[in-house]
């Protein structure tokens, strides 16, 4: 039987420049590594314990890393057989056509560009935090987001009256008082900045701020583990109230802790800046992956057995503050405020690092103006997209309220996984003898179980963020039927003998 595979034609050429292959396995598995500990551990996890889940956040933590297990092998299996910038938009184009390319690419703008955003304004929490214990006392209304979701925590003092004609379907908007979220727009310009010089320069930089976050994460959990009250976790599943807490409860939260998980995927983003990229793609991705379970699940557990869950409502920093409540730990305050900034620039990055590969990848194909796809012809990085991004995100985080956010980032890219999980069983059936030099292992169960645990947490999801997705989807298809259908060309992966 001939063998098929998956190939194309032309070189990717950006202009008069390629993306130059400098990356392997251990900047890829940083790369997954940066992305993925981030808002999980020193945000999301406290927010989602105390309004959700309870202790179960740790059956949480295990549904949503299963999805992206799922899923991720998915993704080893489409980033070893089209080893090129775009994740899952590349897939699908490979797969599903120009207009699911275009769909799937737009929604993961949402997983890069607004997850930028997101953890910029927790970022500015832990700074804040961390400017305390110098005596420097930045003003709340230079670093809070001036927005807030009615409804929602934390509470929102003031309804904005000309924007309640949108409650129902994007939420009851509130005005806190705050100006603008500086900290979070400084720091996302300069990480912009950085972006820019090099790819090479950007791992490095990004593999000494993994190295920090991770040796933080590792100290908490030595420390820490000798001080957990086990009472803390009773009872383990609290009573479900006002759609809180219960089953519903962990399942709501399982989809909303899956944006610790966002990140893996964005090393299949590096494809075309990867030396062996069949070979080092499925080990960043799968390697990452596993690597922060583990990390996830040791730390929840040090966090609630410190702190009960309900204190930790509303409370930007809740790693700092749950090793507050031990006396003896103090000393390890200043330390993890530290890491937490450090460790979440670090996740902003790789976040701004995706997402001006995807609008290069999507400028490439013509499905965007060819400035996106510009290469600096000294820096040979995609210059133009990535200012674009950078701006784009800063203003996002300037604004906007982290829990909203980070709600509309993990229906996206949960929408995404699902594409993938898709994709490759029509590949499969496409192609099925095409080289695969890594195969998805039990591929018609791991599929299928993907969809499914994605689905199910897609719909876990509260009604407005379903609206809100709605919304920009809409947009989306208004400039794909405006110019992205008109420009953009067939892909050029095909199967061939």
């Amino acid at each position: 039987m001939s063998e098929t595979s998956l190939t194309q034609p032309d070189p990717v050429v950006a202009e008069e420049h390629e993306l130059k292959r400098t990356l392997g396995p251990v900047h890829l598995t940083m790369l997954g590594i940066g992305a993925i500990i981030g808002a999980g551990i020193f945000v999301i996890t406290g927010q989602v314990a105390a309004d959700y889940a309870g202790p179960a956040v740790l059956i949480s933590f295990v549904v949503a890393a299963f999805g992206c297990l799922f899923a991720g092998l998915c993704y080893a299996e489409f980033a070893s057989m089209i080893p090129v910038s775009g994740s899952a938009y590349t897939y699908a184009y490979a797969t599903m056509g120009r207009f699911m390319a275009w769909f799937i690419g737009w929604n993961l703008v949402l997983e890069y560009l607004v997850s930028s955003s997101t953890i910029a304004v927790g970022w500015a929490g832990y700074f804040t935090e961390l400017m305390g214990f110098f005596h420097i006392h930045v003003p709340a209304t230079l670093t809070n987001a001036p927005l807030c979701v009615v409804g929602d925590p934390p509470p929102c003092p003031h309804i904005v009256d000309n924007l309640t004609g949108l409650a129902g379907f994007f939420g009851q908007f509130g005005w806190t008082g705050a100006y603008i979220n500086l900290p979070a727009v400084l720091l996302t310009l300069l990480l912009t900045s950085v972006l820019i010089i090099g790819v090479r320069e950007s791992a490095n930089t990004n593999a000494i701020m993994v190295a920090i976050k991770v040796l933080v994460v590792l100290l908490v959990i030595f420390f820490g583990l000798s001080h957990i009250d086990w009472n803390n976790f009773t009872p383990f599943i609290p009573p479900a109230h006002d759609g809180r807490y219960g089953w519903p409860g962990v399942m709501t939260g399982a989809a909303i802790i899956f944006f610790a998980y966002i990140g893996f995927d964005s090393v299949s983003v590096a494809a075309q800046e990867t030396k062996n990229p069949q070979r080092d793609l499925p080990i960043g991705i799968l390697g990452s992956l596993f690597i922060c379970t583990a990390l996830y699940i040791a730390i929840s557990i040090v966090l609630l057995g410190m702190a009960y869950y309900p204190t930790m409502s509303n409370i930007p920093n809740p790693v700092s503050f749950a090793v507050a409540k031990v006396e003896s730990l103090r000393w390890l305050v200043p330390i993890i405020d530290v890491g937490a900034s450090i460790g979440l620039a670090s996740t902003i990055f790789v976040g701004l690092y995706g997402q001006s590969r995807i609008f290069y990848s999507m400028s490439r194909d013509g499905f965007l103006p060819k400035m996106f796809a510009a290469v600096h012809p000294r820096f040979h990085t995609p210059h133009r997209g990535t200012i674009i991004t950078g701006i784009a995100a800063a203003a996002i985080a300037a604004v906007f309220p982290i829990n909203l956010l980070g709600q509309l980032v993990s229906i996206g890219t949960l929408l995404a996984f699902v594409v993938v999980c898709v994709g490759i069983m029509i590949l499969r059936i496409q192609a099925p003898n095409a080289k695969r030099p890594f195969r998805t292992p039990y591929v018609w169960f791991v599929a299928p179980a993907g969809i499914a645990v994605c689905g199910y947490m897609m719909l876990s999801l509260p009604t407005d963020t379903w609206w809100r997705l709605v919304f920009w989807t809409a947009i989306g298809l208004v400039i794909y039927f405006i110019y992205g259908m008109w420009h953009a060309a067939p892909s050029k992966w095909k199967i061939s003998k």
